[in-house]
């Protein structure tokens, strides 16, 4: 098996599995525990994985422990990211005074936004950007920059977030849990989410399946506090009444 097809089928372990040793990876490609270390350090350069004392991670596990990049997320569920955010843009209306997170997923949702009237307000850095290359009114909040996230936090962030009366927002979660609810890794990012979002009229969490059953450090909002908008409803959360498809995935 050449270096790219083992590497491929690493890849797909360790996002399968969430972590896994050298020792197992060694054992199941039947070469040796060097191989596979070399393997690993050229798929955590390449941004694919994380390699940790001993093995790997997946992304989507070491997503719950700290903020990823922007380049680390860039290729994660980009397919749903793409579903979820085309349909949150058609719930925004000409009226509307528009929060949007930080994250990923809501900068793809940006790119989708049809509604030159309303007004959008995010701590975003890159969605504000996108916004005005546009011609949208964007309203960039100010604070201190967070280079991994390219978001705005700290107290002039909340205290402008505080003037505001969103009429709808939008918003990204690390994990997503009925115990420990909306969660991020970090905590001047889970105070802006959580200002933000109790000022908000009609909240909504955009999100793929994938964050379900995670739990990051720091909980922003109660799993019922905004309508969560996902691809597919994971085994346990069948019953709550504020998850919905996107439509492209309703009948899946």
């Amino acid at each position: 098996m050449i270096a790219r097809q083992r590497q491929e089928q690493i890849l797909q372990c360790v996002q399968s599995r969430g972590t896994v040793t050298v020792s197992e990876l060694a054992s199941l490609f039947d070469t040796s525990e060097s191989t596979i270390r070399r393997d690993l350090v050229e798929l955590d350069g390449a941004g694919k994985l994380t390699k940790v004392h001993g093995g790997a991670t997946s992304l989507e596990d070491e997503h719950v422990l700290r903020d990823l990049t922007i380049d680390e997320r860039a290729d994660l569920h980009t397919a749903e990211k793409d579903s979820l955010a085309a349909y949150a843009a058609t719930l925004v209306g000409p009226e509307d005074c528009v929060y949007l997170d930080a994250g990923t997923t809501i900068r793809r949702l940006v790119d989708a936004l049809a509604e030159p009237r309303a007004l959008y307000v995010t701590d975003s850095v890159a969605c504000a950007l996108a916004l005005a290359n546009r011609g949208m009114r964007a309203v960039l909040v100010g604070g201190e920059l967070k280079s991994a996230t390219e978001a705005l936090v700290g107290p002039e962030a909340l205290e402008t977030l505080k003037n505001y009366h969103f009429t709808i927002g939008f918003f990204g979660s690390n994990g997503i849990t009925q115990e420990q609810g909306m969660t991020t890794p970090d905590r001047n990012e889970a105070m802006v989410k959580r200002t933000a979002l109790e000022h908000t009229e009609r909240p909504y969490i955009v999100s793929d399946a994938s964050k379900f059953g995670r739990t990051a450090a720091i909980s922003f909002a109660s799993i019922d506090a905004a309508t969560i908008i996902t691809d597919r409803i994971p085994a346990g959360y069948e019953k709550l009444s504020n998850v919905i498809l996107a439509p492209e995935h309703a009948g899946a």
